[in-house]
Parts: C-alpha cells; sequence; structure tokens
C-alpha cells in the first residue's frame, strides 16, 4: 500500500454533537466573529478552538493565533475530555445522505506539495494570509478538527463501492447538519477491510475539491486530514463576486465594460446564469448581461471577469479590497455596488484544469455536499 494515505494514528470521535455554533468552513471572518459571540458560541466550543483570535476575550485584548493558543489548546483538550472519545490506528467510513457521497476520512501526506511533487494537487489559488494563519492554529493545535475534501482524478468507483461495503451496522456518529443532510461515520480499526479502503483511496492522485487553504496550511506539518471520495453525488454550485466601496453606478459600470468591447445588454432577468459564458450583474434595481469573451476551454468565467470586468475595464486589482467573493444564498452585503453572478464551473473543466497543471482563481467552485468538521479529530 502506498503509504501516502494514512491511517489516523491517534485520534478522537465526537460522542453527540459537536460543541458550539455549525459554521460553515466558507464563512467569513465576520460570520464566525458573530457567531463566537452569540450565545451559543459561549464557553468551551470548537470554533473558538479554530479560530482563537476570533473570540470575544481574544478581540478584547488584541491577540493573534499565536498569543491566543494557548487558551486554545487548553479548550481542545477539554472539549476532547468530554465530547469525545479516543481511538488509535483508525480510519472513518463517511456517508451522506445514505450514500450522496460515500468516502474516507484519513490522514494523507502532503509533503512536496509547493514542489509538485505531492499526490494531492490544489485546483484554485490561495489566500496566503487565510493560509499563514490556519497554519498557525493547525500547528499550534497540533490537531486536525476539520477535512479537506478531496476527490480522485479517476472515476473513483471502486472507491466509493468500498465505503459502502463498509458502512455496515450502526454508525458510531450519526448527525443531521444545518441543511438537514444526515451525516454518518463508522470508525473501522487496522484489519483487512482497512487495508482494502485505504488501497482503493490511494489508487489515484487527489485533486482538492474543498479546502484549498487547508492543503495548504497542512504542508507545514506534513499531514491533512481528508475526506477522499469520489461522490457519486458531489455538486459545484456556483460562487459570484462582488463589487465593494468603488462607487460605481450601474451606468458607470455598463459605459465601461463597453468601452473595453464587451456586449453589454439591460435586461429585466436577474436569475443567474447556468451555463458558462455569460455575467448577470445586479446593481441596484438594474440588471445587466454581460457576455464573457474566451476563446481557452481551461479559462473559467471568474478568471474573465477578474481580468477582463475588474482589472482591465474598471482599475481593480483583484487582491484588493473592492472584490469578495459571495457564495450563492449568502445575503448580498449592505456596502455591495454590484453583483457579478457566474455560472458553476462543470466538473469537466475542473478536471481539464487539474490535468493541464493550472489552477483557478481563489474561490471559484463550491462541492457539496462536504463533510461536518468536528465529528473527526486527528492528532498530526
Amino acid at each position: 500500500m502506498d503509504t501516502w494515505v494514512r491511517p489516523i494514528r491517534r485520534g478522537w470521535v465526537v460522542r453527540g454533537e459537536v460543541p458550539g455554533p455549525d459554521v460553515d468552513e466558507f464563512a467569513e471572518p465576520d460570520a464566525v466573529t458573530a457567531a463566537l459571540a452569540s450565545p451559543a458560541g459561549a464557553g468551551d466550543t470548537l470554533l473558538a478552538a479554530q479560530h482563537p483570535a476570533r473570540t470575544p476575550a481574544a478581540l478584547a485584548l488584541g491577540l493573534d493565533p499565536v498569543a491566543a493558543m494557548p487558551q486554545a489548546r487548553a479548550m481542545l483538550a477539554r472539549l476532547r475530555a468530554e465530547h469525545y472519545r479516543s481511538l488509535n490506528g483508525f480510519v472513518a467510513v463517511y456517508r451522506i445522505d445514505g450514500g450522496t457521497v460515500s468516502g474516507l476520512q484519513c490522514l494523507v501526506d502532503v509533503r512536496g506539495l509547493n514542489a509538485g511533487i505531492a499526490h494531492v494537487r490544489h485546483t484554485e489559488e490561495v489566500y496566503p494570509e487565510v493560509v499563514a494563519e490556519r497554519a498557525a492554529v493547525l500547528s499550534g493545535l497540533g490537531c486536525a478538527t476539520s477535512a479537506a475534501l478531496l476527490v480522485p482524478v479517476n472515476d473513483g468507483v471502486a472507491l466509493t463501492e468500498a465505503v459502502d461495503a463498509a458502512a455496515v451496522g450502526r454508525p458510531d456518529v450519526c448527525t443531521v447538519d444545518h441543511a438537514g443532510r444526515v451525516h454518518e461515520v463508522w470508525a473501522v480499526p487496522s484489519g483487512p477491510v482497512q487495508e482494502h479502503l485505504l488501497q482503493a483511496a490511494s489508487a489515484a492522485d487527489l485533486l482538492v475539491a474543498d479546502g484549498n487553504h487547508r492543503v495548504a496550511a497542512a504542508e507545514a506539518t506534513g499531514s491533512l486530514l481528508a475526506l477522499i471520495t469520489a461522490g457519486p453525488r458531489l455538486e459545484i454550485g456556483p460562487i459570484h463576486r462582488v463589487l465593494t466601496g468603488t462607487g460605481f453606478t450601474a451606468d458607470q459600470l455598463a459605459k465601461a465594460w463597453q468601452e473595453a468591447g464587451l456586449t453589454v445588454t439591460s435586461s429585466a432577468d436577474r436569475t443567474p446564469p447556468r451555463v458558462p459564458g455569460t455575467a448577470v450583474v445586479l446593481a441596484g434595481e438594474t440588471v445587466l448581461h454581460v457576455r464573457l469573451p474566451n476563446g481557452d476551454p481551461l479559462v473559467i468565467d471568474h478568471e474573465v471577469v477578474e481580468r477582463v470586468l475588474f482589472a482591465e475595464a474598471l482599475g481593480l486589482p483583484v487582491d484588493g479590497p473592492h472584490l469578495r467573493p459571495l457564495m450563492a444564498g449568502r445575503p448580498v452585503p449592505e456596502e455591495a455596488d454590484a453583483v457579478v453572478q457566474l455560472a458553476p464551473v462543470p466538473f469537466a473543466t475542473v478536471r481539464a484544469v487539474h490535468a493541464a497543471g493550472r489552477r483557478m482563481p481563489r474561490k471559484a467552485t463550491y462541492f457539496t455536499p462536504k463533510p461536518r468538521g468536528g465529528l473527526v479529530l486527528a492528532d498530526l
């Protein structure tokens, strides 16, 4: 067996529910801060251990993640003692909604990631400051508290079959997330079943479906807690772009884009695009449909929007404060000048970009359903 996919040498499986607010990994920092300041965020919570510098106490004292780490480590130790049971040398069979997603939660070696020699490859660019913060917390805690979502570059049918065959009997964990999805976990000890699962999970290289920042941060420790899955019914939702603090009106946006040679039309249809090639822009009560120029099948709409619509036509750097991602279904920020709605990236395009050794822009794909954080913890 290839040792780059390994059992969890020492880990913990939750008893009952994960303590504290159930905040999606995609949540913006202000959403995490608000959750920790809420009644549900009081006391010892896993969210506070994951974001030690965003607790009310840390904010009041101006602590960064490193300075807040002693309290976070002590909190995590209390949480594990009260809410988790300890296991050694196991992997976790993980199923969502009875097999919508069937995967294996285990450790993956990510050494050599930046050198391009790891079996795991990024699919999107990352925010360096986010990676630095996550790496500081991961190294400080010495424990992975949430799993990245990794997908085999091949079809992964054998992995799905192996996982489904191992999901027998009563699960060790059964819980429901905020979207109503049922998550089940079976801890599998060392033995023939575990060996078969690990062989199936290591049969192909892996692309990052969700958790590019977690993957980058994990290189500091060398090991990544991951859910390896081929679905079979993973979906990719759209992630839009929001312009804030620019002062641009709808008329100014339309004029700038037309002067850049783009086809812009007004419309009453606010529906987000379903297929790539068009951006639907909501600027107040005005709706603009913008045809996106693109002759390269490996260049996704998000890259065209950031380079052509924002950087070239408006003079806005993609790394600046005026551009932020917005997952479909999330509320639009009150300070938004415009929302640029984009179609989901097809999975075939994600695979093609990966095969070509390229990366998509940051926050371009939103894979669902995802594993819940905190059901399984792994000592690093």
